[in-house]
């Protein structure tokens, strides 16, 4: 009884779990829909990386500002008040002219201030050279161009990463499309088959046959679907598209690679690429990096200037009368001669012309590694190409064998395990086919990156 009042419990604990995780579940909001140059010029405006990039951008030119406010005069004010409840007390010999005779000490105690003190003024500082100001202040300006051709990159990943699993959706969704064809192919094919051994022209193995035929094909159509789920969250994702919005895709894969645009990357050659400008910026870092610490061993010269306003008196009230106020100012230059530091500019030194070294050594190993990236993805493109040709033909002969044997079939001159295994190379075919396709999309991501043209025909 005490465990059948506890699965009660239990069920009813789970039941209102469920109506609670129902209640809070939001539905769709709002559905976008989307070609591919939309969605590539959503990612470019929400994509986290995209935004975090731009947001980098604004960074360096902080920088270029705050580089540039080293050069201008530094201007600070100051104001005090000073209470002293034990006025130090200092020591004067009691003897002539200013002795005094009545006291018998040798030494006259005399109060060295007074109880409240205060003071205002303005300070201020102008850098009048500095070497390594100008060569920071054009590093600034270097970084900040650094950041843009960043951003370049990162927007080229995110329309990498966006084309490929925008295609996957494509693709996945070609694929429930042909195994809805084909669970109703084989639905239409068991029910034939049942109604043949009902009147006793077939026999019982030929309907389990088919039915498993058919289970086959219903858990390809469902692992399609989870699939094309998996494929759009993970295009979501890519475009920094909320939870509660969906995505509807208004183009199909034919509309998306002509024939004549696939022949014409083939022959392309390969345009500028940024990566290339982001190491020649790093390597103008570097160069600038060893001018600021060469510019270390110049001397450095500084105008500095004051202007105080002192006062004091012996109680609160007679501390701001002015009377007991004075002024005070000061003008000078100093100039700063660096004569040793333990060698610790050198070695700085010698660090960045390694680095460069090793800038020069990577701007080289850059250039032929992306004519090999071009090589390599003309290469797979075309062999993608040619297998998707041989996969289109295969898918086409298996139809082919599937409708004659199925005809053959129905004419009783034919079995019912030819069919089966007719419909079964069939469903391979179109597996195999959708699979070099989607290769071959990707591959043609590949060269488009390869080439450096990644981002054209998207922005206005």
């Amino acid at each position: 009884m005490f465990k059948s009042k506890l699965y009660l419990l239990t069920i009813l604990a789970f039941s209102i779990f469920k109506l609670d995780a129902n209640a809070q579940e939001v539905q769709p909001l709002e559905t976008l829909q989307l070609n591919l140059k939309e969605t590539l010029q959503y990612a470019l405006e929400n994509n986290v990386d995209a935004k975090n990039a731009k947001l980098e951008v604004m960074v360096s030119q902080t920088t270029i500002k705050e580089e540039t406010a080293a050069g201008l005069p530094q201007i600070n004010g100051t104001v005090g008040i000073n209470y002293n409840p034990l006025v130090q007390v200092v020591f004067l010999p009691n003897e002539p002219p200013f002795g005094d005779p009545t006291n018998p000490s040798d030494v006259i105690p005399a109060r060295f201030g007074v109880n409240y003190s205060a003071n205002a003024g303005v300070n201020l500082t102008q850098m009048i050279f500095d070497g390594s100001f100008f060569v920071g202040l054009r590093a600034a300006k270097t970084y900040k161009a650094l950041t843009e051709f960043d951003k370049v990159k990162v927007e080229n990943d995110v329309i990498e990463n966006v084309k490929k699993a925008y295609f996957g959706v494509l693709v996945n969704a070609e694929r429930i499309k042909l195994s809805q064809a084909n669970l109703t192919r084989i639905d239409s094919l068991l029910e034939e088959t049942k109604a043949l051994n009902q009147a006793g022209f077939t026999e019982k193995v030929d309907v389990s046959r088919i039915q498993v035929q058919r289970n086959n094909t219903f858990s390809q159509l469902k692992r399609s679907i989870t699939a094309y789920d998996i494929s759009k969250q993970l295009l979501k994702i890519q475009l920094g598209l909320p939870k509660n919005y969906d995505i509807v895709i208004t183009e199909t894969l034919a509309e998306l690679n002509p024939e004549e645009d696939i022949a014409a990357l083939q022959t392309m050659e390969g345009m500028h690429r940024v990566e290339m400008d982001q190491l020649e910026t790093n390597l103008e870092l570097a160069q600038l990096d060893l001018k600021y610490n060469t510019s270390q061993y110049m001397p450095t010269l500084d105008l500095s200037a004051n202007f105080n306003r002192s006062g004091a008196g012996d109680s609160f009230n007679t501390l701001f009368k002015s009377i007991n106020w004075f002024s005070s100012s000061m003008i000078g230059v100093s100039m700063n001669i660096p004569i040793f530091d333990g060698l610790s500019k050198s070695a700085r030194i010698q660090r960045n012309r390694i680095q460069l070294q090793q800038l020069e050594n990577q701007r080289f190993y850059l250039g032929q590694n992306i004519q090999l990236e071009i090589y390599q993805a003309k290469q797979n493109l075309a062999n993608d190409l040619e297998v998707l040709a041989v996969q289109k033909e295969s898918m086409a002969l298996a139809q082919e064998v599937y409708d004659i044997s199925k005809i053959k079939y129905n004419e009783g001159v034919g079995s019912n395990l030819e069919v089966v295994e007719a419909d079964a190379a069939l469903i391979e075919s179109e597996i195999n086919y959708l699979g070099a396709l989607y290769d071959g999309l990707i591959s043609k991501v590949d060269l488009e990156k390869a080439l450096g043209i990644l981002k054209e025909g998207i922005i206005d």
